[in-house]
């Protein structure tokens, strides 16, 4: 029998605790705050002091190209399992995932392209897109 089904709230809660987590054990630094918000189709990632010790270091020494290289190479790495994680708490397949850091400010955002709309108990709170109808998709001009 399956158990309740959880809210959207409780999802993405669930998706920011354990995605803290995740970055602590992987990359020895927990990110301060994460915010994930779902959309429809998609969801948002949004964390906090995001950058590592390391890469401090590296921008604070004047090698911000360097900091750069290896943000790109720790988003590489730990990408594999942040899609596998997504799609554990959310139970649907992550389509496409694209992030950027900013060294200045230590924050990162991550956009995840869901292949259809996570199930929850309150679907009236997900924002939904636009129809296609709507937004000119069906071959009509936005004119």
């Amino acid at each position: 029998m399956k158990t309740s089904i959880p809210t959207r709230g409780q999802r993405e809660r669930e998706l920011s605790q354990r995605i803290q987590a995740l970055y602590s054990n992987q990359l020895g630094h927990r990110p301060t705050k994460v915010t994930c918000q779902l959309f429809d189709d998609s969801l948002a990632i949004v964390m906090e002091d995001s950058i590592t010790p390391a890469e401090q270091l590296l921008v604070d020494q004047g090698q911000e190209q360097l900091a750069e290289q290896v943000r790109s190479g720790l988003d590489d790495a730990i990408e594999p399992k942040l899609k596998a994680l997504i799609e554990e708490i959310l139970e649907v397949k992550v389509v496409d995932l694209m992030g950027d850091a900013t060294l200045e400010t230590g924050r990162s955002g991550i956009i995840v392209v869901l292949s259809n709309t996570p199930e929850v108990r309150n679907p009236d709170a997900i924002p939904k897109a636009k129809s296609k109808a709507s937004n000119g998709r069906n071959g009509n001009s936005l004119d």
